[in-house]
């Protein structure tokens, strides 16, 4: 057993290669393959519990490293406070992948040679509702999702403008599972190989059309350390950084990102905000202060005569926006500016920017795919700005970047990306990266970015299509343990 938990370590901490910056999308395909095959070796469904549990740990550990990086190198806690922090974060994310162990070991087939499909898509099933479970409960936290690991150029990325990340992940768990329990068997390696085919076959369908003329655009990217940003003696960086960049980028709309500009909006010189729509209109990040006394993390659209739409962010960070009853305690350990926002409504109005409506996304909201599809069919721009500089240089910059190339396939809508320090770019609606800067420079990236509309499948339905695969998968297994007792 000690061999099996050592493996299922390796196999986790492995299959972090198969997301972004890695990209060797097929490896979570053999990784998976290995742990499925220790799942239905092992002795009890406590014995694969376990497994799951240990694939977990490494799989986090090494994936969402960069927790530490908040917690110690920029928020300060001491060293081994923000390790255990990080450990006890990850051990949590590990039960998810542990739950499906234990629940297909439990629900499989006695005889494992006789039923492979059924067994492939009972874990392949099992496999998905836990992380769609993971991305929702508590607040949720879907980051590392199996589905973001085939982005394009992965065949499989084509599923998703028809059945989302959860989707995605559910096939290739699947092939995955095939590959574990009938490799060498023609119907079960005949399915693999229809999946795949399949992938390359939706490849190049258009599932949106262009909206209105394309639209010049410049994303600005500060570059402005954590630890410089919220220093009142260095506020005048921050502006003098991006009137520069603004005023030596001239474009019809120009975004900043999140928290730009480190002040209320109310408290922002009208000079500078006069500076940054010189050349057109803006979409700035800042938080803003709600009729009742608090603050919202938003974002505002100004126009050159200073008129201005704003979207205030609904999907809150916990611990890092919000404070979790009873966890006060906690913002004694760590220093995190602003950290009590109010959430915004959850459904909010695109914003008229440059012809086009643009729904703007903040931070980690672009984490979750159902609620992007809030401002569909209407939107025909999305666009997330971000402040990653909370991650210093990690995998954070490269794995954000990798999601939102499955939020642009979901939705059929560019998505353009606007940081602080990484990764600034510009994603097509079929999910291929467009143009990037190089992390942690400071530069704009200047693009011409055509809106859509019309809605994918995936637009219509959200994660319904995914959950009734899954649900389905379950069923052959199930129908067949109760014939066997």
């Amino acid at each position: 057993m000690k061999r099996s938990l050592a493996a299922a370590a390796v196999l986790g901490a492995t299959t972090v290669l198969g997301f972004a910056p890695f990209g060797l999308f097929p490896l979570p395909l053999l990784t998976l393959a290995a742990l499925f095959s220790l799942w239905r070796r092992s002795a009890s469904p406590l014995a694969a519990a376990l497994l799951g549990l240990t694939w977990g740990l490494g799989f986090f550990l090494v994936g969402v490293s960069w927790v530490y990086v908040s917690l110690h190198d920029v928020g300060g806690m001491a060293a081994p406070l923000a390790a255990l922090a990080t450990l006890l974060f990850c051990a949590y994310l590990a039960l998810f992948p542990a739950l499906a162990g234990w629940a297909f070991r439990r629900s499989a087939s006695a005889d494992f040679s006789s039923r492979p499909i059924a067994d492939a898509l009972l874990v392949a099933g099992l496999w998905m509702l836990s992380e769609w479970l993971r991305g929702g409960l508590f607040t949720g936290f879907p980051w590392l999702a199996l589905g973001y690991s085939q982005s394009p150029p992965s065949p499989l990325a084509d599923y998703a403008p028809l059945v989302g990340s959860y989707g995605v992940a559910f096939i290739t768990a699947l092939i995955a599972a095939l590959l574990a329990f009938g490799w060498c068997r023609f119907r079960p390696a005949l399915l693999a190989v229809l999946l795949i085919a399949a992938g390359f076959a939706l490849r190049g369908i258009a599932w949106t059309e262009p909206a209105g003329a394309p639209l010049q655009v410049a994303l600005l990217q500060g570059n402005v350390a954590q630890g410089l940003k919220w220093d009142p003696n260095r506020l005048s960086l921050s502006i003098e950084t991006y009137l520069r960049l603004a005023r030596e980028n001239p474009a019809p709309v120009t975004v900043l990102p999140e928290t730009a500009i480190p002040l209320l909006f109310d408290e922002v010189p009208r000079d500078v905000l006069r500076g940054l729509t010189a050349n057109g209109e803006v979409l700035l990040g800042v938080a803003v202060r709600t009729a009742e006394g608090g603050y919202v993390n938003g974002a505002v659209a100004l126009t050159p005569e200073l008129r201005s739409q704003g979207y205030a962010k609904s999907h809150l960070v916990p611990f890092g926006e919000f404070v979790p009853p009873g966890f006060s305690w906690f913002f004694d350990l760590v220093r995190i500016p602003m950290s009590n926002f109010t959430a915004g409504p959850a459904r909010q109005s695109p914003l008229a920017i440059g012809g086009q409506m643009i729904m703007p996304n903040i931070c980690y909201e672009d984490l979750f795919g159902a609620e992007i599809l809030r401002a569909l069919p209407e939107a025909t721009l999305l666009v997330n700005i971000s402040n990653t500089a909370w991650f210093g240089d990690s995998l954070a910059q490269p794995q954000h970047l990798q999601i939102s190339q499955l939020r642009a396939l979901e939705t059929g809508r560019p998505m353009l990306r606007a940081t602080n320090t990484g990764m600034t770019a510009a994603v097509a609606p079929d999910g291929r990266v467009a143009a990037v800067l190089p992390p942690f420079t400071r530069a704009a990236l200047r693009v011409e970015v055509q809106g859509h509309h019309g809605l994918t499948p995936f637009a219509r339905h959200g994660n319904a299509l995914a959950l009734a695969m899954a649900l389905l998968a379950l069923a052959p297994a199930l129908r067949g343990r109760r014939k066997s007792r």
